[in-house]
């Protein structure tokens, strides 16, 4: 018995060892990277090692053209929808041959208009709307589009006649110069122009009524007798006509014009052309020519002259919209410069679009009135009720221009 339990003991010692060598054997073989023989597999076949980088993909693209996740976990990328092209330009014109090279830039007309009710005194008329104002052009009724009224800065020339004529006509023209550059406000833009035989710029538009009021202290000893009135308001015209906004000419002479080159008629066309100005004329020795007249030393034709003189004067004023005056005495040239000053920063205005489009260079006429609410003429009452008679003034019209570049 002894010796058959001692070969029991011996033949387990051996299968316990050969199982430690096999698992050992085992080990060293998936240490070595050696294929493990699949369940059902045939010992001596061959089979390929997995991983992760042979598993099959989402989408061939890769992630970075797609535009996706840099990672094969997660949602699936969607590829970016591939650019078209732009479409190619169009083909440009064909160039005629002879055909000049311009355009022709065409403008909606727009007429604007400055309008200045007062009392028959010169009292500015407050208050009124756009819906008060009529305006016709060539009888045609206009709608007005744009409407205001407010107190603004002034953009004035001061023409002034200095002419080697009469001390006391020197003497008015100064004394109306000095007058109405007291009158002016730190925003206001003057310029100073003298003339004689021509035109001279003494300062040009400045803010500084120290260099105005020097401009004027200037004109002491004048030059020639010559008064070439309508070639100095042309030339002022014409210079300010690229200056922007609403313009003023506060015109200070007789209204005598000697020998310009310019007639009347030519004139009066650049006058009624001017745009966005208005002339007020201040007439000077009004009382020398009166007392001439009384005592018979101004004769008949000097005397026509000078009636001829003062309906150029109004003539000017009236086209542009302003006024004209001819003081008589030196006391009332602060009332006539406070009642110009008054009617330029408190004008109402006023725009249209004119029912007549063509710019054909054509003169239109217009006519301002007031109409009440019913269309009737307004009627304008003072703060006791009594009906107060007013004046409306404003440019008798314009001219059509086109612009072609």
């Amino acid at each position: 018995m002894f010796s058959k339990r001692a070969g029991d003991d011996r033949r387990g010692v051996t299968l316990r060892t050969s199982s430690a060598l096999l698992v050992l054997f085992l080990t060293g073989c998936v240490a070595l990277g050696v294929p493990r023989v699949a369940q059902g597999q045939a010992p001596g076949s061959q089979t390929q090692p997995t991983s992760a980088q042979d598993q099959p993909k989402p989408s061939e693209a890769p992630p970075a053209a797609a535009g996706g996740p840099q990672s094969e976990i997660g949602p699936y990328a969607v590829p970016k929808k591939k650019e078209e092209p732009p479409p190619p330009p169009p083909d440009r014109p064909k160039k005629i041959e002879g055909m000049p090279d311009y355009s022709i830039r065409v403008d909606v007309p727009l007429v604007t208009l400055d309008v200045l009710v007062t009392t028959k005194d010169g009292q500015f008329i407050p208050g009124l709307k756009k819906d008060n104002f009529r305006i016709t052009e060539d009888g045609a009724p206009q709608n007005v589009t744009n409407f205001s009224q407010a107190e603004a800065p002034i953009t004035a020339v001061l023409l002034v006649e200095f002419a080697s004529t009469n001390y006391s006509f020197l003497y008015d023209a100064l004394n109306a110069s000095y007058t109405f550059a007291s009158g002016l406000k730190k925003e206001d833009w003057v310029a100073v122009v003298s003339y004689d035989m021509k035109p001279q710029i003494l300062v040009d538009f400045t803010q500084d009524k120290r260099a105005i009021n020097a401009a004027l202290n200037t004109l002491r000893i004048p030059g020639f007798s010559e008064r070439n009135l309508f070639d100095a308001l042309y030339d002022t015209i014409d210079r300010i006509d690229g200056v922007e906004g609403r313009k003023y000419i506060v015109l200070v002479s007789t209204g005598v014009d000697t020998f310009s080159k310019l007639n009347l008629d030519q004139i009066l066309k650049k006058v009624k052309a001017a745009k966005n100005t208005t002339i007020y004329a201040v007439s000077i020795g009004r009382a020398l020519r009166e007392w001439a007249e009384s005592h018979g030393y101004m004769g008949s034709i000097a005397n026509l002259d000078f009636l001829q003189a003062d309906n150029q004067m109004n003539t000017f004023a009236r086209l542009t919209g302003g006024r004209a005056y001819f003081p008589r005495f030196e006391g009332e040239l602060p009332g006539i410069f406070h009642d110009i000053a008054a009617s330029i920063r408190n004008e109402y205005a006023l725009a249209y679009h004119p029912t007549n489009t063509k710019l054909d260079g054509s003169y239109r006429k217009l006519k301002v009135e007031l109409v009440g609410p019913d269309g009737s003429p307004l009627k304008v009452h003072d703060q006791k009720g009594k009906d107060v008679k007013y004046q409306i003034l404003a440019r008798e019209g314009y001219t059509a221009k086109h612009t072609v570049e």
